[in-house]
């Protein structure tokens, strides 16, 4: 079955987004042995953890203002609290509860930092920290993100087009695929130290787009929101965004960008590849296996009990964008 070609990607003043409150995959995870009923937030936790969690002395992440252009087409729109986007988190690596990012990533250091692209490329080049926000002009991108549990939200990343990035390192013929890592570091990442608490994914988390796909001027390399740099619990100091795509695509912290010709595998794929396929375009006509992605709840600000759901769209509504990547998919098939 073909997606046929959805609306126009412009905001409308509906679109806006208050506050975060996310359902999750822990049905899987639970499923598979990783999250027993309280023993997340009592055994997986280690002592100096919880420690921190509510005392004076828990460390704060600073975020540092950026300069960028803003989206004049949609900065009216730029209403949502801050304090909701950053402590509502699909960031595993940091535990695998929603506000468990938020308390247990504030000790993370990102500077020093390199990002290394390479592979398939005639340029290959490693960024450092200053890099990551001076090498090009920033610009905000209000994006709608669509998660594939079935909630979705608006945030105003502060990025640049992964397509500059990748043009500087200048891809040969052989390259075919975008592969990414997040960082491997169990000292600064609990849940990569230990299983229970990071859903027992197979970790560095990995994620790939075909080379069109990341070549597209909607996908971004964001190192901000809201005008300032990153938290580390949205994926400081920089992260990608496709808005297009489920959430779990726009993989965060990313240490590595290798071209590749062959598809790589990718994490949730991995993990369970009956439910998360290599695409992961957003599509209301493919239903998770234990779910409906027919419509979703747009988190708003009328608190954790409010009901503001809406149809999904086709791409997330981004398809006069992107839909002609997939021409002549069957995308119930490739999902």
């Amino acid at each position: 079955m073909l997606i046929t070609i959805p609306q126009s990607s412009h905001l409308v003043e509906s679109d806006i987004t208050d506050e975060s409150v996310y359902r999750d995959r822990r049905s899987l995870l639970k499923g598979m042995g990783f999250l027993g009923a309280g023993a997340l937030m009592s055994a997986a936790l280690s002592k100096n953890a919880n420690a921190g969690f509510f005392s004076d002395d828990t460390p704060t992440f600073e975020t540092k203002p950026l300069n960028y252009k803003a989206d004049a087409a949609n900065q009216s729109l730029i209403k949502t609290p801050e304090q909701k986007v950053i402590s509502h988190n699909n960031f595993y690596e940091f535990g695998a509860k929603k506000d468990q990012p938020a308390k247990l990533a504030q000790a993370f250091d990102v500077d020093p930092w390199k990002l290394t692209i390479s592979g398939e490329c005639e340029n290959p080049i490693t960024l450092d920290s200053d890099d990551l926000t001076k090498m090009f002009p920033l610009e905000e991108r209000i994006y709608r993100l669509r998660c594939v549990e079935a909630w979705s939200m608006v945030v105003p990343w502060i990025g640049f087009s992964l397509a500059d990035l990748l043009k500087k390192v200048a891809p040969n013929s052989r390259a075919k695929y975008v592969a990414f890592e997040t960082l491997y570091d169990p000292k600064q990442m609990p849940g990569q130290a230990n299983r229970r608490l990071g859903g027992g994914i197979k970790y560095p988390y990995v994620e790939a787009l075909r080379i069109d796909e990341a070549m597209n001027p909607l996908t971004l390399m964001s190192v901000g929101l809201y005008g300032k740099t990153l938290p580390p619990q949205n994926g400081a100091p920089i992260r990608l965004v496709v808005p297009w795509k489920y959430g779990f695509k726009s993989i965060k912290s990313i240490v590595a960008i290798k071209l590749l010709e062959h598809q790589p595998p990718t994490t949730w794929k991995k993990l369970a590849p009956r439910e998360y396929g290599f695409y992961a375009n957003v599509n209301p006509n493919h239903d998770h296996p234990r779910w409906s992605q027919a419509s979703e709840r747009r988190i708003t600000s009328g608190g954790l009990f409010t009901r503001n759901r809406i149809a999904t769209l086709p791409f997330n509504g981004y398809g006069e964008e992107v839909a002609h990547l997939y021409k002549g998919m069957d995308l119930s098939k490739h999902f």
